[in-house]
């Protein structure tokens, strides 16, 4: 019974760190995906370089974008870091 006692605060600080960090993390995590897998022609969209651009085409893995008059850069889905909101 003592060892049980003596083990409480390592299982009680591990429930903590899994609730102040492992759990939001994978909450972003799954987020992300979601907010990359629903991408679409035109969104207006800033890449985690800070790109600002327009989606003119979707591949399976690569997006491009507009990023001025005739100027289309190639990136890679993972490369867009959020969709930005018109206000």
């Amino acid at each position: 019974m003592d060892q049980l006692l003596g083990l409480a605060p390592i299982l009680l600080m591990f429930v903590a760190m899994w609730f102040i960090l492992i759990r939001p993390a994978k909450k972003r995590q799954q987020e992300t995906q979601n907010m990359q897998g629903n991408l679409q022609r035109g969104d207006k969209v800033i890449t985690i370089g800070g790109m600002h651009g327009v989606i003119d085409a979707i591949e399976d893995t690569a997006i491009t974008l507009k990023i001025a008059d005739n100027v289309r850069v190639k990136f890679d889905r993972q490369a867009i870091g959020r969709v930005e909101k018109d206000m």
